[in-house]
């Protein structure tokens, strides 16, 4: 198998047909066969003078930092009129059941699993920064509220006043309030899933915890997802999958409060996350030196790490 760096390359060279001449819209993708975990498609498109990451990520539902990590060495600011930039909208799947919402904070997104339909939806969030973690938990969505007021807790208005900024009481609904146009409120106290006023900072460790939206996606959310729905919240830097009898691995950069992971450390959670996944077997002939490569990479793209067996057993 070839390495990681010559093996990501022709495959966006073979997506020159997917050249965007418009922003894509909301990310509603089909599931994949039974046993088998990733969806969509890497896309590429052209850049134009103006465009910025933050901009694109906003037409095509994605995240500012998942954008920088998929084009190293391009100017989230001004890639440059014509400069080619990967989307990188094809993920693997999140582990455990498919089902309700699933938020990897890890890889700062959202995937709801609609039920009764072979679909998932799947949206980029802003997440608690540090010193304001976003929680690891198992919880539901009890609430739904258009036009939300938002009353800044004692604790946020401290902060804010230690910088000399004194926040009203009382933000009123409109182009102003922190939650944007809707929020959803969760078993987990003290937290929310809410759109928001500003336009930077979804996909980025933003908030005081509560999970932000792109304000036409928390719309379009709040159509769907009814009161009651099971929301999962995981944190998984290291995602397997399998497509078409082969093994794929999606790496990000861990989340940590206290420096960046060693490669050490990053290595021991690669293996600990791949002995979780007993459906791939011991049979399966992992190219480690793509593995690393992946890893050191957290570019957030699904990379083949393993062929099929059926590839390996036509081979011997």
């Amino acid at each position: 198998m070839l390495p990681r760096a010559f093996a990501v390359r022709p495959l966006l060279a073979s997506l020159s047909a997917l050249l965007l001449a418009a922003p894509a819209i909301a990310l509603e993708l089909p599931l994949p066969p039974p046993g088998e975990d990733v969806v969509g498609q890497v896309q590429v498109i052209k850049a134009k003078y103006e465009d910025t990451f933050a901009d694109l990520g906003t037409a095509n539902d994605l995240g500012y930092l998942e954008m920088v990590a998929a084009n190293p060495g391009v100017d989230p600011w001004l890639p440059g009129e014509g400069s080619e930039v990967i989307l990188p909208t094809r993920f693997i799947l999140p582990p455990g059941p498919r089902e309700g919402i699933v938020i990897n904070l890890a890889e700062y997104r959202m995937y709801y699993f609609p039920k009764g339909q072979n679909v998932v939806h799947t949206f980029p969030l802003g997440i608690g920064r540090e010193g304001w973690n976003s929680p690891i938990a198992n919880t539901t969505i009890t609430g739904k509220f258009p036009n939300p007021t938002w009353i800044p807790p004692k604790s946020i208005r401290e902060e804010h006043a230690a910088e000399g900024d004194i926040l009203p009481a009382i933000f009123p609904p409109g182009p102003n309030n922190p939650l944007g146009p809707f929020k959803f409120t969760l078993g987990t106290a003290g937290y929310l899933i809410h759109g928001s006023n500003k336009k930077f900072g979804i996909g980025m460790r933003v908030s005081h915890g509560c999970f932000r939206m792109l304000n036409h996606n928390v719309l379009e959310l709040a159509k769907m997802v009814p009161v009651g729905t099971k929301v999962r919240i995981i944190n998984e830097p290291y995602k397997f999958g399998i497509s078409g009898g082969k093994v794929y691995l999606e790496a990000h950069a861990p989340l940590d409060d206290t420096g960046e992971a060693s490669v050490v450390d990053k290595h021991a959670q690669v293996i600990n996350t791949l002995l979780k996944r007993n459906d791939l077997g011991g049979e399966q002939s992992l190219d480690w030196e793509v593995v690393r490569e992946v890893v050191a990479a957290e570019d957030g793209i699904p990379v083949e790490i393993a062929p099929s067996r059926e590839a390996v057993a036509s081979a011997e």
